[in-house]
C-alpha cells in the first residue's frame, strides 16, 4: 500500500496544531451499486490509538485508503493532521505513514538498503538518512540483520522492518491496515509493545484489526464498521458494557447442594446435567460477597466458581451477527479468553469453599 502514495519531503517532528488528529464527516464511497462507506464519522485525538473493527468487506481499508489520500471519497470530509484529504493531499502525505496488510518491501535490497531508499523518496540529506537509518535498525531490533536481504526475513522481522520504513518521515499519524494478520503470537505482541511505543512519544495510531484481543490491548477507542456504518463506538469496556450477559457461573459436586442451592437463587439458569447455576450479576467484589453470603446461609458448598463477562467477541457478535478472529498460541489460551473469566476452584476443600472464604 506505502509505495502507491508518493511520500512527500520530511516535514520534521512538528505534530498537528489541533488536538485532533483524523476527523471525518459523512464519509461515502460506492464501487458501483455497492455501498461501502455509507456516511462514517470520526474524530481521533491526537496521540492516542483508534481501533476500527469489522468484519471482511466492512470497509475498514476503504476508509484507510480514503483518509491516507490514496481513494476519493464519493462524498463527505476529512481531515488528517489538519489537511483536508481532498484539497491538500500532499499535506496529509507529508504528515502521515501508512502500513497496509502486506509488506512493502523491495527483496532484493537489504534492510539498511530498503530504508535507506525510503529516505531518498523523502528527500533526506544523507547523513540525516543514515542516522535516522541506524536509529530504526536499532530501535526494531534489526541491526544485526541490516545487510541481509528481505528476502530472507521472517514474517515478524519483515513486520519490523516495514513499519520502520513507514517511519523514517517521523510521520504524525500512522495508518495500520490490519498489521498482524498472518503473525505468529510473538511477533504479534513485539507488535503491539512497538505500537505502544510510537503512542508514547506522540504519534497518533489509526489501526483497523479482526484481532479482538489486539483492539482491546491498544485502543484508547474502538468503532464497529459494519455494512458500511459505523454501528458503535468507545472504549472496550464501555463497549462491552452494552452487552447483557455478565453472569457467576455456579458448579456443585452432587445434586443434593445443587437442589439447595437452586432454591436460594430461584432466578439462576439451571444447568441439571452439569448441576451448574448460573446467577445474573456484575461480578463486583460486593455482589460476590452478597452470593457467597447467601451460599453460607443455606449451608451449601459451591465446587467451583467463575465469574464471565462480556468480551469484545460478545460486542462483535451482537452488533455484527460476526464472530472476530481470534489468535492463540499453540496449547496457551488466547489473552482475552483469559481475561474475561476468572475462576477459583474449590472442588476438595472441606467446609466453606475456599472462594468463600478469600472473598469475605
Amino acid at each position: 500500500m506505502r509505495s502507491s502514495v508518493m511520500p512527500m519531503p520530511h516535514s520534521g517532528s512538528a505534530r498537528p496544531p489541533s488536538s485532533v488528529a483524523v476527523s471525518a464527516s459523512g464519509l461515502r464511497k460506492s464501487y458501483g451499486d455497492k455501498t461501502v462507506l455509507d456516511g462514517i464519522d470520526l474524530r481521533i485525538p491526537a496521540g492516542t490509538v483508534f481501533a476500527l473493527l469489522g468484519p471482511n468487506g466492512a470497509g475498514k481499508t476503504t476508509t484507510v485508503q480514503i483518509l491516507s489520500t490514496l481513494v476519493a471519497a464519493d462524498g463527505g470530509q476529512a481531515l488528517v493532521a489538519g489537511h483536508d484529504v481532498a484539497t491538500s493531499p500532499d499535506g496529509v502525505r507529508a504528515a502521515i505513514g501508512v502500513t497496509g496488510q502486506f509488506a512493502a518491501l523491495d527483496d532484493l535490497l537489504t534492510a539498511e538498503e530498503n530504508l535507506l531508499l525510503m529516505a531518498d523518496l523523502l528527500r533526506l540529506g544523507k547523513r540525516e538518512a543514515r542516522a535516522r537509518t541506524r536509529e530504526l535498525l536499532q530501535r526494531f531490533d534489526i541491526a544485526d540483520v541490516a545487510h541481509k536481504r528481505a528476502a530472507t526475513f521472517s514474517g515478524g522481522m519483515r513486520r519490523r522492518l516495514d513499519i520502520a520504513m513507514t517511519l523514517v518521515g517521523d510521520p504524525q499519524v500512522i495508518f495500520l491496515d490490519e498489521p498482524t494478520t498472518g503473525l505468529d503470537p510473538r511477533s504479534r505482541r513485539t507488535m503491539w509493545e512497538m505500537v505502544r511505543s510510537l503512542v508514547a512519544g506522540g504519534t497518533t495510531v489509526f489501526l483497523t484489526t479482526q484481532y479482538l484481543e489486539e483492539a482491546d490491548q491498544l485502543a484508547d477507542r474502538i468503532a464497529v464498521l459494519d455494512g458500511g456504518r459505523i454501528v458503535a463506538e468507545g472504549t472496550a469496556d464501555e463497549l462491552k458494557a452494552r452487552i447483557p450477559g455478565s453472569h457467576v457461573r455456579l458448579r456443585f459436586a452432587d445434586s443434593t447442594a445443587y437442589e439447595r442451592a437452586a432454591a436460594a437463587f430461584p432466578g439462576a439458569a439451571r444447568d441439571d446435567e452439569n448441576l451448574v447455576l448460573r446467577v445474573a450479576g456484575d461480578g463486583g467484589l460486593d455482589a460476590l460477597r452478597a452470593l457467597l453470603g447467601r451460599l453460607d446461609a443455606a449451608g451449601v458448598r459451591a465446587a467451583d466458581l467463575s465469574v464471565h463477562t462480556p468480551d469484545l467477541d460478545d460486542v462483535f457478535l451482537a452488533l455484527t451477527g460476526h464472530g472476530t478472529a481470534r489468535a492463540t498460541d499453540t496449547g496457551t489460551t488466547d489473552a482475552m479468553n483469559t481475561g474475561t473469566t476468572a475462576t477459583a476452584d474449590t472442588t476438595g476443600t472441606s467446609g466453606p469453599s475456599r472462594a468463600q472464604e478469600n472473598l469475605r
